[in-house]
């Protein structure tokens, strides 16, 4: 019997592939909603408010442009106008404007905000171990951590920018 594929059609996936696409499908859809669900219960703030602090405590001088900041936690810039306006309100971080072209908006963590991430950090430990890592104990987590980086390098999430990289660049 001929192969219906047309030429350049893609190959279909081996059974391997495809229970390993469906596995990681369904993990990058429960992984954040059961982490941010014991962050939740366990300290008041979602898992999204977490990795805000978290991408803002690791930046020089505390700091990041909103729409950069959007890109490291991969959601829109409206969404995260939200997130951080509630962060806001919390005192856990503060909005300036952008002192290079005094347009943009920059998050800065405040030193409460450091001492909210410093105490949820365990909760948020114990979840990532619980769900991710205790999982994960037979893999080679240096080429498991560089094959998602390929999948999912930052610049591809949201907000789109232009300038994303090629496929051929390195992420």
């Amino acid at each position: 019997m001929a192969d219906p594929r047309a030429p350049g059609d893609p190959s279909p996936l081996s059974v391997e592939e495809e229970a390993a696409w469906r596995a990681l499908a369904r993990a990058v859809l429960v992984i954040p909603r059961v982490v941010d669900a014991d962050l939740t219960q366990a300290y008041g703030i979602s898992g999204t408010e977490y990795t805000i602090l978290m991408y803002l405590s690791e930046a020089p001088e505390t700091s990041l442009r909103m729409s950069q900041l959007a890109n490291y936690v991969s959601i829109s810039v409206s969404g995260l106008t939200r997130a951080v306006g509630r962060l806001e309100r919390e005192g856990l971080v503060k909005r300036v404007r952008c002192s290079e072209d005094g347009r943009g908006q920059v998050a800065v963590i405040t030193p409460a905000g450091m001492t909210c991430l410093r105490d949820a950090w365990p909760a948020h430990l114990r979840s990532v171990r619980e769900h991710v890592m205790d999982h994960l104990q037979d893999i080679d987590l240096v080429a498991f951590a560089a094959a998602m980086r390929a999948v999912a390098w930052p610049e591809i999430g949201p907000p789109l920018r232009s300038g994303v990289r090629s496929r051929g660049d390195e992420p």
